[in-house]
């Protein structure tokens, strides 16, 4: 597997807001746009270059020939991919090699496992897993009363809603049974057992503050036996998540 690079650049798109006028992966918008970040970071390389979500208007193959010629150019070094399907990621590959994937990974959305995952280690691709703590309910802070600010997605996705976040709670509480025991947090057990998956998996927590960013360090030195990951996947396995892990709009725009 590839070492991963350090510091990516999204392909830019509008985010989803009122007057929101879709994706653009151009050739010509994405050169345009490297050539911004490039004068923006006062950079003379980007180390990676990843298409967030897939422009169903773009064939991949323009996407990847515009990202190889600015890798021959030498302003790209990279080429990722984000929430593609395995389709897609192996039409990108055969015009320019995608170094890494990008996708939503965590004990409650495994969905990667499925397709992803084998495709990426029979190419030899790395995979950044980002929401990793799935936005914050892995750590175990949330409860069924929980209140959320009002711009906050959360108030949009089916799962954090509250006839679903009750039965969905029986997760947090099988990772406060094993952090317990262990004498580690809920955070560290979701971030180790997603670390043993594969040697080639990068988690990407989010956080603002130190202490969290020390906690989910913790996490990497969290040694879970052959018996314990067994034992946790089998509980999984029984237990049933509640509701999407984005709004339909969202989730259709994924896996394409």
């Amino acid at each position: 597997m590839k070492s991963l690079p350090q510091y990516p650049v999204q392909i830019p798109h509008r985010m989803i807001r009122p007057g929101w006028k879709g994706l653009n992966s151009r050739p010509e918008h994405i050169k345009k746009a490297v050539e911004g970040s490039l004068r923006r970071l006062r950079a003379e390389v980007i180390d990676i270059l990843y298409q967030h979500r897939v422009d169903p208007n773009v064939p991949i193959e323009e996407v990847a020939g515009a990202v190889k010629e600015l890798i021959e150019e030498g302003k790209v070094k990279h080429f990722g991919l984000c929430e593609a399907s395995a389709e897609t990621i192996r039409r990108a590959h055969k015009v320019c090699p995608v170094d890494v994937v990008q996708y939503e990974y965590s004990m409650w959305w495994r969905k990667p496992e499925e397709e992803i995952l084998p495709t990426c280690e029979e190419l030899g691709i790395g995979f950044v897993a980002y929401s990793p703590l799935g936005k914050e309910f892995l750590t175990g802070v949330i409860s069924e009363n929980s209140k959320f600010d009002e711009e906050d997605i959360r108030n949009r996705i089916p799962r954090f809603q509250k006839e679903n976040l009750k039965e969905n709670l029986a997760l947090v509480e099988l990772l406060k049974k094993i952090a317990e025991r262990k004498g580690a947090t809920p955070s560290q057990i979701a971030l180790a057992w997603l670390i043993t998956q594969k040697p080639w998996i990068v988690p990407i927590p989010g956080t603002t503050k130190l202490s969290h960013l020390l906690e989910n360090i913790g996490g990497a030195f969290v040694e879970l036996t052959p018996e314990e990951l067994q034992e946790i996947n089998d509980a999984l396995s029984r237990i049933e998540i509640k509701g999407g892990r984005y709004p339909e709009n969202l989730e259709n725009m994924t896996y394409l």
